[in-house]
């Protein structure tokens, strides 16, 4: 009997998983395995919130093959020394992965791939997780010209379907129970995260009709509004794999019926394929300029004069105490579930790099450890991005005035109340800028500025000025991108 072992990764779905289906149409039996070797991420180990998500996604995952009549395998790394032995227990001739695309995860498979193969045995990767792999595409440093080089590739390639049944399981095949990785809090802190989000393939999927048929149609004019259920909210399932690019583009397709565009979707929809295409370049970047994870792509901002003496500024940017509203309600939006509106990301971003000037790693490794959807890619592209040290045309001199900005995209100030209920008896007149209003207002409002909410710890004007002045330090240093 042939044998094939299936290593998933980050690729928990059934549907659309070319390593699934290429293992069943070439082997008599499958053998679905997870290997546990947070050790091998280097430096970018799952975050807490991450491993929460990544417990419920293995459970998830699990109960699928298990209603196609296998189960998924679990065993600690590394992972070299795990795939041996699973081949030397069953007997398998062929292994097949889903590709990863983090610099440290590419030269850990490369290794893997080269050592198996020595071994005699055939190994097949695929790609599950992105629309076009970074390799496809020349190497762009501005989203404009790589979107143009997207829109003359194929948009409309169809999922795969998910198999009908799985072939069983040798019996008494050893795995380890889940809790065994530890992966969940020891301290319960993530009541947050329960209340709003549920993991695995079959959530992902009924996430993304929801939103098909809620918000679709207005997302290109309700997306930027915290205020409003405007996104998809499908960045976790994504990360995770429990659903696929693929799988949304093709169910976008068949919901707006048109073919008649580029992309093969209605206009209506496409600001939110750039979405789908901002993440592939996300990890297109990262392919190809790996040192930024740590290290800015624009080579001038390594001497960047970053504060540093911040301590206090951090902690206060963190807890959500910074004393400017909108900037509060996202810190403490992804404290509680583990996620942030991609608008205000921006906002938080900006305000901790331009206006307290603290390093744009300060800020990616914080939101690693607190994002459910916490990626490489994306965080490292974000951060960069906001910073003005990554992918742009017009960097460091576009600063988020955080009052403007939560006056243009929460007008009536509902996200600020739902997040900061300490401000929510103030009027919208006043709910993002409270030090300016009159003490009467404050007073009959229950706000005591300084006592149950805090003054703001920076001048705009001021900080913004001292951002642009410590930008010209830097600005004819040879290395710009």
């Amino acid at each position: 009997m042939t044998t094939a072992i299936v290593w998933f990764r980050r690729d928990f779905r059934l549907s659309d998983n070319p390593a699934l289906t290429e293992a069943l149409l070439t082997c008599e039996r499958v053998v679905p395995l997870y290997v546990h070797a947070p050790e091998e991420d280097g430096r970018w180990a799952l975050g807490s919130a991450s491993r929460w998500w990544l417990h419920h996604s293995l459970t998830a995952l699990d109960d699928s093959l298990r209603k196609l009549g296998s189960c998924l395998i679990i065993r600690r790394g590394p992972s070299l020394e795990t795939l041996r032995a699973i081949v030397a227990q069953t007997g398998a001739e062929r292994i097949y992965w889903n590709r990863l695309y983090e610099p440290e995860l590419i030269a850990r498979d490369t290794e893997i791939n080269r050592a198996l193969q020595s071994d005699g045995l055939i190994i097949e990767t695929c790609n599950s997780a992105l629309l076009h792999e970074p390799w496809t595409i020349k190497p762009y440093k501005v989203f404009t010209p790589y979107w143009k080089a997207v829109q003359r590739l194929d948009l409309q390639q169809t999922p795969l379907p998910a198999p009908k049944a799985l072939p069983p399981l040798p019996a008494r095949f050893e795995t380890l129970p889940l809790e065994a990785l530890r992966l969940l809090p020891t301290i319960p802190w993530d009541s947050g995260l329960k209340e709003n989000w549920q993991a695995g393939e079959n959530a992902a999927q009924r996430r993304l009709q929801n939103f098909i048929a809620s918000a679709l149609a207005g997302y290109a004019e309700k997306r930027d509004r915290p205020d409003y259920a405007g996104t998809s909210r499908l960045s976790p399932h994504l990360h995770f794999g429990e659903i696929g690019p693929r799988q949304i583009v093709h169910a976008i397709r068949i919901h707006t019926g048109a073919h008649e565009s580029p992309t093969g979707i209605l206009k209506n929809a496409e600001s939110y394929l750039r979405e789908l295409v901002w993440r592939d370049f996300a990890h297109h970047l990262l392919y190809h300029f790996p040192q930024t994870t740590e290290h800015p792509l624009d080579e001038r901002f390594a001497r960047f004069p970053w504060a540093t003496d911040c301590t206090e500024a951090l902690t206060a940017w963190r807890k959500g105490m910074t004393g400017f509203p909108i900037v509060d309600a996202g810190m403490r939006e992804l404290w509680h579930t583990g996620w942030m509106h991609n608008r205000v990301r921006m906002m938080v971003a900006s305000f901790l790099t331009k206006n307290l000037r603290i390093s744009w790693l300060e800020g990616a490794r914080w939101f690693w450890d607190t994002l459910v959807d916490a990626d490489l890619a994306n965080n490292t592209l974000g951060w960069q991005w906001t910073a003005g040290c990554g992918a742009d045309a017009a960097p460091y001199f576009r600063i988020f005035n955080p009052v403007l900005q939560g006056e243009r995209f929460d007008p009536n100030g509902d996200y600020v109340r739902r997040w900061i209920p300490e401000l929510a008896r103030l009027p919208a007149s006043h709910i993002h800028r409270p030090w300016q209003a009159p003490s009467a207002l404050l007073q009959d409002s229950g706000m005591h500025l300084g006592e149950t909410y805090p003054r703001p710890i920076v001048d705009l004007r001021i900080s913004r000025e001292q951002a642009l002045a410590a930008f010209q330090v830097i600005k004819r240093i040879p290395g710009a991108i």
